[in-house]
């Protein structure tokens, strides 16, 4: 505070001291004239007085103000000075304002992003580590059973050694599962586009998913009967895997003899979006905006009663963006969830040419 008084008190006595230099400068020069008219002399000494009180005043206050203001700029690393000028301190301050006001707002977002991002690394680190303990537990576990002497027994080590296999499968899935979305995400994924009849590639989907949906009763369907092929434009392998993990999900959690079934319908001109469909446990509307997130439960108990790498959906929204896609969803809890996603329209290819048409 000490140092604030001394800077200002030194800014006062300078500025005193040239003023009080100048005008006995003038005085001094009246002298020794020696005007007879007083009174003009007067005005003349006034005149003079304040122009040079208001230039030096203005000159002084603006270096002073400024080379303030341009420390701290200087402290602050995202304050661009070479943006400062000796004239906006002194003519425009509520830029300033607004630009120090902007400062501390950028970093209040930032410091609350960083935060949401601490708080989602530790929940995808604490997920990571929960889907791959589980198989590397259980794997270890038959191995050491083997170890310890099971190995002797030939039907107890055929078993063991196959459901090691298993823990092992189990851990592959998860590991090609986040090196396909890291791909994704960095763009080393590229997409193989064609074109292709999407009914053709849904029913491809049912018939290889026909046995799972046998197992608990439910019906894999299309809302209506589709006659004639609709052409899409899009990588098939990817959207294949779209379809599947849907089509999984909705196995996963569908009720006993229940239904899923998809519709394909004409949103925009060069747009169709498809919908999947089923009736089965739904999901709570606060789980909803999380449901594309890695290892993400809806169930908060820890376990999974189903299978898989918990990267289904995540690999869903990551291939649909790289097609630069919407995916939605919607869903009531206890009655059932729909999810949708669009794709690219083509027009009818003639008959005597193939459908494929890679590009």
């Amino acid at each position: 505070m000490a140092q604030q008084f001394k800077r200002s008190y030194r800014f006062a006595i300078r500025t005193a001291l040239f003023i009080s230099l100048f005008l006995t400068a003038i005085l001094a020069i009246f002298i020794f004239l020696g005007l007879q008219n007083w009174w003009i002399a007067l005005l003349i000494f006034a005149g003079l007085c304040y122009l040079f009180s208001f230039l030096i005043i203005q000159y002084r206050v603006e270096r002073f103000i400024y080379r303030r203001i341009k420390k701290v700029y200087d402290n602050v690393s995202l304050l661009d000075s070479k943006t400062l000028s000796p004239n906006q301190i002194t003519t425009d301050m509520s830029s300033l304002t607004r630009e120090v006001k902007k400062f501390a707002e950028d970093k209040k977002l930032e410091i609350e992003t960083l935060k949401v991002r601490e708080a989602y690394r530790k929940e995808f680190m604490g997920n990571v580590s929960h889907e791959l303990k589980t198989p590397l537990f259980t794997v270890q576990g038959y191995i050491l059973t083997l170890i310890d002497g099971a190995h002797k027994d030939k039907v107890i080590r055929k078993k063991y050694l196959a459901r090691a296999n298993k823990g092992v499968e189990r851990l592959i899935y998860i590991v090609k599962d986040l090196d396909m979305i890291t791909k994704l995400e960095t763009g080393d994924l590229h997409l193989k586009y064609e074109t292709f009849d999407i009914i053709e590639l849904i029913q491809a989907s049912f018939d290889l998913l026909e046995m799972k949906a046998a197992k608990k009763d439910i019906t894999l369907t299309f809302d209506l009967d589709y006659s004639e092929p609709i052409l899409v434009r899009a990588d098939r392998e990817r959207i294949q895997q779209v379809l599947t993990n849907l089509i999984v999900n909705s196995i996963k959690y569908g009720k006993n003899g229940g239904t899923t079934e998809i519709s394909i319908e004409n949103l925009i001109k060069n747009k169709v979006i498809v919908r999947v469909t089923d009736n089965g446990e739904g999901i709570a509307k606060e789980n909803i905006p999380r449901l594309f997130e890695r290892f993400y439960r809806v169930d908060k108990s820890g376990s999974r009663r189903e299978g898989g790498s918990g990267l289904g959906l995540s690999i869903v929204k990551h291939i649909l963006e790289a097609h630069e896609e919407k995916i939605y969803v919607e869903s009531v809890f206890g009655v059932g969830s729909e999810f949708s996603f669009t794709l690219e329209k083509r027009k009818e290819i003639p008959e005597n040419s193939a459908i494929t048409e890679i590009t």
